[in-house]
């Protein structure tokens, strides 16, 4: 039963895992998080009153 030897499949779920672990969470990153975040005013703004036409 070739499935029960551990060598081949081992090797294969490591290199696989650290792909998982360390390539792809870099790659991933940066197309995440390429442009920097406006900051929102801190001044807070007056709100408008409503215009109701029909009233």
């Amino acid at each position: 039963m070739p499935q029960l030897n551990p060598h081949p499949w081992l090797i294969i779920l490591l290199f696989s895992w650290m792909i998982f672990l360390i390539i792809l969470p870099k790659k991933v990153m940066n197309h995440l998080f390429s442009n920097n975040p406006t900051l929102k005013s801190t001044e807070m703004s007056k709100p408008e009153p409503w215009n109701w036409p029909w009233f």
